[in-house]
């Protein structure tokens, strides 16, 4: 079969008939993602290739280190033309990671460009990309991959004018922000008192104590719910549950703001009063909560000292996942604040637990209320996408699966739908042809067309 071809990844008739006649024609639904709300709002052209594709790819810096390429040419001050040679480079040497078949997918899709990348025809590609990004804006993207809404990913400070400016655009991709309130979290770091300042200026509240803070977050919640936001975030080692009063956290609030140490037992408390308030405030409201769980990030702390944090040096963490995250589920059933969920593992080793866990919090007027996540981050690949869909399928409901996210930075990562559509329809193509699926072409089509699109769609309640 030939590389990336019309029937790339299908392997036989009823695979490529589910995914050229119901995944291909579906719109997309981002529902979490990390684009600029800047870059939408001013329609930003992209002067090259670099901008577009190596600007903040972790994925392709981690591959260049990988490759002896000095870190001039991945974060450095090597010009974009260079940068970009250094990646092309590399291309070559990334054979069965899928930033090989990620990039030529991408090189099909955005400048139908067919050949393979390499340094010797990179000038050419070079060229030939840049001559159509000078007439392809962030909105003609967005277009060109009929994305029909986007969630950005936002803290709690961001003044959200750039979504204010696209609300009044004539864009017809809607865009929302997503509530990311890490940073809340951060007791006794540096940096936690200047946020509570910022978060303060945001919400326009003089924040002198737990209370004054715990209002400026629901003032920003409210904010971000009258710009249509409708999902939360967060990124987290692991969920905490442990008791906490709200005058234990008030005075570790208080001991955290004269510059006094923070325990890991303190830490944990605070965390836990948290995360049940952020709870309350999306139950409340009606939105969809987002639990991205295990990554361990900026492990190198030589690096980090160099060029700063979240630039590629985060791992797979192996922290105890499940038992926590049942204790935190369980706290919010109790107190009857348990929003609807997505769950998401980046270690392998949780994938069954996870699967399994979305099972104990069901709820009869939601179907499928708690969601096990499309596969993340170093999962986000054809092995882990099979796996995180033979999970669901085994323990869950796979119909009730609301598909996938791109989770990125770039607008270069619309391909990565077609990439999910494709590992699922070969996988349901493969069952039919075995016989472990009937060959009925309604019950087919709602399946795939639902994971694709409609699932979520009415799942997460966005406005319009």
């Amino acid at each position: 079969m030939p590389f990336l071809d019309n029937n790339f990844l299908l392997s036989n008739e009823t695979a490529r008939r589910l995914y050229h006649d119901y995944a291909e024609p579906q719109p997309i639904l981002d529902y979490h993602c990390h684009l600029p709300a800047k870059d939408i709002a001013e329609n930003r052209r992209f002067a090259n290739l670099f901008e577009i594709w190596l600007e903040g790819d972790h994925y392709k810096w981690r591959a260049m280190r990988a490759n002896g390429i000095p870190e001039k040419y991945i974060t450095g001050d090597a010009s974009p033309y260079d940068k970009f040679l250094a990646w092309a480079r590399t291309v070559p040497y990334t054979l069965r990671n899928p930033l090989y078949q990620w990039t030529h997918l991408e090189l099909q899709r955005y400048f139908e460009i067919d050949e393979l990348l390499d340094e010797i025809n990179a000038p050419e590609i070079w060229k030939r990309a840049n001559e159509v990004l000078a007439d392809l804006g962030s909105h003609g993207i967005l277009e060109k991959f009929q994305v029909q809404v986007v969630c950005t990913t936002d803290d709690p400070t961001d003044n959200l004018q750039f979504h204010r400016i696209i609300a009044k655009s004539n864009l017809k991709t809607r865009v929302f922000p997503a509530f990311r309130p890490d940073k809340a979290l951060a007791i006794g770091t540096l940096g936690f008192e200047s946020w509570i300042e910022q978060l303060g200026c945001a919400a326009n509240i003089e924040i002198r104590n737990l209370n004054g803070f715990l209002d400026a977050l629901r003032k920003r919640h409210d904010d971000f719910h009258a710009l249509g936001c409708r999902l939360s975030d967060h990124g987290l080692d692991h969920c905490f549950a442990t008791p906490c009063s709200q005058h234990e956290c008030a005075a570790l609030f208080d001991k955290a703001r004269i510059s006094q140490s923070i325990s890991e037992e303190q830490r944990a408390k605070f965390v836990s009063f948290m995360m049940l308030f952020f709870a309350q405030l999306d139950s409340e409201k009606g939105w969809t909560k987002q639990l991205h769980l295990g990554a361990l990030r900026n492990v190198n702390s030589a690096a980090r000292e160099r060029i700063g944090p979240d630039t590629g040096y985060d791992t797979v963490g192996d922290f105890p996942q499940i038992r926590p995250l049942a204790a935190y589920l369980d706290l919010l059933a109790q107190e009857n604040a348990l929003p609807r969920m997505i769950l998401y593992n980046v270690n392998p080793a949780d994938t069954f637990s996870f699967a399994t866990l979305t099972g104990c919090y069901q709820e009869g007027d939601q179907p499928g209320k708690i969601q096990y996540g499309s596969a993340w981050w170093f999962l986000d690949q054809k092995e882990g996408i099979t796996a995180q869909i033979n999970a669901l399928s085994n323990v869950g409901l796979l119909s009730r699966f609301i598909g996938m996210v791109t989770d990125s930075r770039s607008f270069m990562s619309y391909p990565r739908h077609e990439y999910f559509r494709r590992v699922l329809c070969d996988l349901v193509g493969r069952d039919v042809a075995s016989g472990e699926l009937p060959q009925d072409e309604s019950l087919l089509r709602r399946l795939i067309e639902d994971i694709c699109y409609r699932n979520a769609r009415h799942y997460l309640q966005l406005p319009g």
